[in-house]
């Protein structure tokens, strides 16, 4: 049997993810809006969660070439639309053509097989400027470029950038650009909404498309989705009942836990339980409640009880 080789070190190379290795990615659609106010839609793979909490909003970034027509696009209206595409092959080859570089809107648009239709954007705002989402996502999320950060606000389209640059929003380099985008709305497919209301199982996720990106510059890899495996949740290094009561009561005087409110708390990582107990505590302020018993942890765990109790009417 021949004895299997160990690692060995490659050389950093611009695009080091795709080029000097394998970085799987899920493959998004970006709209925005070009100069005729047409929806442009262009595919990208780094497009990642930025805030995810504590910041009063959240936000994706996204990562594009300074060229681009999405990137000239948001410098100008500040608009975006994030388009999550099922991993079907005609999609995934139709997301492959939006790709190719330098063809312009009305180009890369004509034979487009996506249908495009208003978002809640232009419902709650009908005379702004949006970018059109496409009907056959599983989710989009609808966004703003925070243009304020990192003092990205001046930046505006041109043929070459000369620095200095921007750290990490608006132009960040001589090729490249970064956009901090505020999530405005959350838009999800039928079946990928009941899953996040009503509960997830194996056969509630969507079909994603992965991008290993360009190889050797010949051809563009995508691969297809499979099946995900569930596995329990370690509950190693998690606090008893009582060490949760003594913590909840400690935060404010004002807003007290009962023994069995805590319970629920009980399976908690201890790195995690001062962040939730906060969390319990201002929810506690907010509604005007100054004992939380089990009944009201049922309600504070429940992040979805708003949409469900929507659902329910």
């Amino acid at each position: 049997m021949k004895k299997k080789e160990g690692l060995k070190e490659l050389r950093i190379v611009d695009n080091f993810y795709q080029t000097s290795g394998f970085f799987p990615m899920p493959t998004v659609v970006v709209g925005t809006v070009s100069d005729s106010g047409r929806t442009n839609l262009g595919p990208y793979s780094l497009c990642f969660p930025y805030y995810v909490a504590g910041k009063g909003y959240y936000a994706m970034v996204l990562e594009t070439r300074n060229t681009s027509n999405t990137c000239r696009n948001i410098l100008r209206t500040g608009k975006a639309s994030i388009n999550f595409i099922p991993a079907r092959k005609r999609f995934m080859k139709q997301i492959v053509e939006l790709g190719y570089p330098g063809d312009s809107t009305d180009e890369k648009m004509k034979n487009c097989i996506f249908t495009l239709v208003d978002g809640v954007s232009r419902r709650d705002d009908p005379d702004g400027v949006y970018p059109k989402v496409v009907a056959e996502s599983f989710q989009v999320y609808e966004c703003t470029w925070m243009r304020d950060l990192d003092n990205a606000s001046r930046d505006e389209a041109r043929e070459t950038y000369d620095p200095p640059y921007h750290d990490f929003n608006g132009i960040t380099s001589e090729t490249g650009a970064h956009f901090i985008l505020r999530i405005d709305h959350v838009l999800a497919a039928g079946k990928q909404y009941d899953a996040v209301i009503n509960g997830t199982r194996a056969d509630n996720f969507p079909a994603v498309p992965v991008d290993y990106g360009y190889r050797d510059n010949t051809r563009f890899w995508i691969a297809p989705f499979k099946r995900p495996v569930s596995f329990p949740i370690p509950r190693r290094q998690a606090v008893d009942t009582d060490t949760v009561w003594f913590a909840a009561n400690r935060i404010d005087p004002k807003v007290q836990f009962t023994k069995e409110a805590c319970k629920k708390l009980a399976g908690v990582p201890r790195v995690f339980l001062n962040t939730a107990l906060k969390g319990c505590v201002e929810w506690a302020r907010k509604n005007g409640v100054s004992l939380v018993t089990e009944k009201e942890m049922e309600m504070i765990r429940d992040k979805r009880s708003v949409e469900k109790s929507v659902v329910d009417r």
